[in-house]
């Protein structure tokens, strides 16, 4: 037995005992023939028909140079190509690259589990769905393409004809069954798994359900039946009213009565309580959303690009790269409402870098401004050359509201921003950002924007699932929005206006943000659930008590429109409640939209950027500023009014933001304001300072300084962990000072104390110290 064991070893390995050389040339010729295949067949589907005159001749013709196939991998692979998909096995002969790949491996001495039975597995499914692809022809036209080959045609035409279509379709099904089976034994274990679990689901919830009937009818009859005993004559009028109770022994009585005096007030109870799901719209429920006739057509008389100009730009761009010894082998022209994009693919051997320093020389040659450069573009594997146009197009904002992608669209908080360089319209839902910074120089657009954010959440929306906080240091941007005040607004209770200005009580609110949305995750620990979308799910299905102090909770849009002036009037505390909402409030459906026309790092903080991933960038001056806003150079080559690059997790847009004038945001919070409101603005929860020398009560009871990420900020720059250089940087006292440096060492940024020593820093960077920062504080 042993010596079998043995030999089935060596007759197993015997075939990779190869000459190293020889084993690199065969896998390589696997490797190679797998790419090559599968080019061809691509090629076949926009060549295939082109090529049909050259794979019917003869040889001849074939090794005839002057004969030219449009098949990018020339006359063999129009041949091979033809060979596989028309004539032999379809669509299916796309699995011989998969399997040609895995003999080189295998040839190659790289790992491949089951290969023998992944060879055949992989050869029977080509037939398989060869011939079912065959099968599928017979009922929908496919022109001169055979989507199984001639093989799958004619082989289940011939079934068809023996067993007919219905046959011909279960012994398909049959055979895929003994495919899985034995080809994907694992895949095929965790089907039938499957299959059980959602049997048994099935059967579970029939179960629930046969179970609530009985109940439902057993509780009919029981209300049908008379209770005699309220009839009695002789019963006092002031005595409770129960059912008749069997004799009992002693002491059993008082139970007896307890218990069915319970059920009858069960019984009340159940019939009085709604079975219907809760609607939070119902107190509005007349309600109608902003119509697409308040919001006008701005579009241009004036044609777009010609064709006269795209050829000229094109030509130019071609000469002007030609004069610095630069080919390039295609450019594609893709024209949008501001801009046009000149995708170019350089000749080989040319370095992107070379085309990146021309920027300034083809806008020379241009005559134009904004000429931006983008090499490469991701995931295009070209270099693109964006060029305004001569005429650039308004983007009306009906036609954003008005599209299939917003209409359509299931964002919990859709907004429309205007088309991208496609002209394809550009919307994003708001929570999944979960809060957007937008910055550019005055006049820029940046206004224009807010409005066009503001008003695509009021076409979607019902007042009762979205409030606005609305801050307005300049006292007359979002003044417009105030008549709306009883349907979308929030604010203090007591506050006169609804539209925040002084900046007093903008502190006061955005602690009164901070305080809502510490009692929105009590809620939601109460609940449960993760996120406010769970929770008011939970609580439309009347899985939650309002008794027990639950509420429906609508998602809360805080927009800012100075942020630079709160910043210089109020510096951190502004900048520190605003950091907190931006770091917690997305699970409890708290977003927030901050503006500013001062892209400078002194008012877009680290902290801000930290917490603000996604970004709208308008036209700014320089350089440097776009940095600040985008962590890139671009957004000081937009020509302006409304050109903007919007920034999601590092991955850039340019978009044209659509226009909506100041008339028609009137004529919409008029309409608006027009229809039945709430009795008055939804209210936030009041705010009252605690404790005095800046430190609240909570931080005295045990909970983080408010000095805290300054402090852990500062400790990890400097890399100095002591108590004394926290109290000088920060001019406090030595107690407070040594509590903040206890909270450092429970969070994990400094090591224990050691006596007379500094304490160790273990946070190395920035982003760590982000992540521990970012951290919910029960976790230290």
């Amino acid at each position: 037995m042993i010596h079998k064991v043995k030999h089935t070893s060596r007759r197993r390995s015997a075939p990779y005992k190869m000459d190293p050389r020889l084993r690199l040339t065969l896998g390589g010729f696997f490797a190679i023939l797998a790419i090559y295949s599968f080019l061809a067949m691509v090629g076949f589907f926009y060549a295939g028909g082109a090529d049909q005159s050259l794979v019917d001749v003869s040889t001849q013709t074939i090794l005839n140079r002057d004969t030219i196939a449009a098949n990018p991998t020339g006359k063999l692979g129009a041949l091979l190509s033809d060979l596989l998909i028309n004539r032999w096995f379809g669509l299916s002969s796309f699995l011989f690259c998969y399997l040609f790949y895995l003999t080189a491996r295998r040839i190659l001495n790289k790992p491949v589990r089951h290969y023998p039975r992944r060879l055949v597995t992989g050869v029977i499914l080509i037939l398989w769905a060869s011939l079912f692809l065959g099968f599928l022809s017979h009922f929908f036209s496919t022109g001169h393409l055979f989507p199984g080959g001639r093989h799958g045609y004619f082989v289940s035409d011939w079934l068809n004809s023996l067993v007919g279509e219905i046959g011909t379709f279960l012994l398909l099904i049959f055979l895929f069954t003994i495919i899985l089976a034995f080809g994907f034994s694992e895949t095929f274990r965790k089907c039938i798994a499957a299959l059980k679990a959602a049997a048994a689901r099935a059967e579970e919830r029939a179960r629930i359900k046969r179970l609530k009937r009985e109940a439902r009818q057993e509780q009919r009859q029981e209300e049908e039946e008379p209770l005699e005993d309220e009839e009695e004559p002789d019963a006092p009028e002031d005595s409770p009213r129960l059912p008749p109770v069997p004799p009992a022994g002693p002491g059993d009585g008082d139970i007896e009565v307890t218990v069915t005096a319970t059920r009858a007030e069960e019984r009340v109870d159940t019939n009085l309580q709604p079975t219907e799901d809760y609607d939070p719209t119902l107190e509005l429920s007349r309600y109608q959303a902003p119509t697409l006739e308040l919001l006008e057509e701005h579009s241009s008389d004036t044609p777009k690009v010609t064709p006269e100009e795209l050829e000229a730009n094109k030509k130019t761009i071609v000469e002007t790269l030609r004069n610095y010894k630069i080919e390039i082998t295609k450019i594609k022209v893709t024209v949008g409402p501001t801009v046009t994009l000149y995708e170019i693919v350089p000749a080989p051997g040319v370095k992107i870098a070379w085309i990146k320093r021309l920027e300034d020389d083809i806008a020379l040659s241009l005559a134009a401004l904004g000429i931006r450069i983008i090499a490469p573009i991701p995931g295009a594997g070209t270099v693109g050359i964006e060029v305004p146009n001569q005429q650039p197009e308004i983007v009306s904002m009906r036609g954003i509201i008005a599209s299939r992608k917003f209409q359509e669209s299931r964002y919990a908080l859709p907004v429309a921003l205007g088309r991208t360089i496609s002209n394809e319209p550009y919307t994003f839902d708001l929570t999944k950002m979960p809060h957007l910074l937008v910055a550019g120089a005055t006049g820029q657009g940046k206004s224009v924007g807010l409005n066009a954010i503001i008003t695509s959440l009021l076409y979607k929306k019902h007042p009762a699932q979205l409030k606005f906080v609305m801050i307005d240091p300049k006292k007359v941007e979002l003044s417009i929005y105030s008549i709306i005040e009883r349907h979308f607004l929030a604010k203090l209770p007591g506050d006169d206006d609804a539209i925040i200005t002084e900046t007093s009580k903008v502190i006061t609110t955005l602690k009164s943000l901070c305080a809502e949305m510490d009692a929105r995750y009590d809620l939601l620990k109460a609940a449960q659930v993760r996120n406010v979308k769970e929770y008011n799910d939970k609580f439309i299905a009347r899985h939650l008590n309002p008794h027990h102090g639950h509420r429906y909770l609508p998602y809360i849009v805080v927009v800012v429109d100075e942020f630079g002036d709160l910043i210089m009037t109020a510096g951190k505390e502004v900048e520190l409640p605003i950091a907190r909402i931006a770091q917690l409030a997305r699970a409890v459906g708290i977003h927030m939209i901050i503006a500013t026309q001062r892209p400078s790092a002194n008012i877009i903080t680290g902290v801000i950027k930290a917490n603000f991933p996604a970004r709208i960038a308008f036209k700014v001056a320089a350089a440097v500023d776009s940095r600040v806003i985008l962590d890139s150079t671009g957004a000081n080559q937009l020509i302006g009014r409304g050109d903007m690059l919007i920034s999601v997790n590092n991955d850039t847009t340019r978009v044209q933001c659509a226009f909506v004038d100041t008339p028609e945001v009137e004529k919409i919070t008029k309409y608006i304001a027009s229809q039945q409101g709430y009795p008055s603005a939804y209210e936030l929860p009041e705010y009252s300072e605690e404790g005095d020398g800046g430190v609240s009560s909570d931080a005295n009871a045990g909970g983080r300084d408010p000095l805290f990420e300054d402090a852990a900020r500062m400790v990890v720059s400097t890399r100095q962990g002591s108590t004394s250089s926290i109290q000088r940087r920060f001019s406090i006292g030595y107690t407070r000072a040594g509590r903040i440096m206890d909270q450092l060492a429970r969070a994990g940024i400094v090591g224990p104390g050691e006596g007379s020593k500094t304490r160790q820093v273990l946070v190395q960077d920035d982003y760590s110290l982000e992540k521990i920062l970012n951290a919910p504080e029960e976790y230290f």
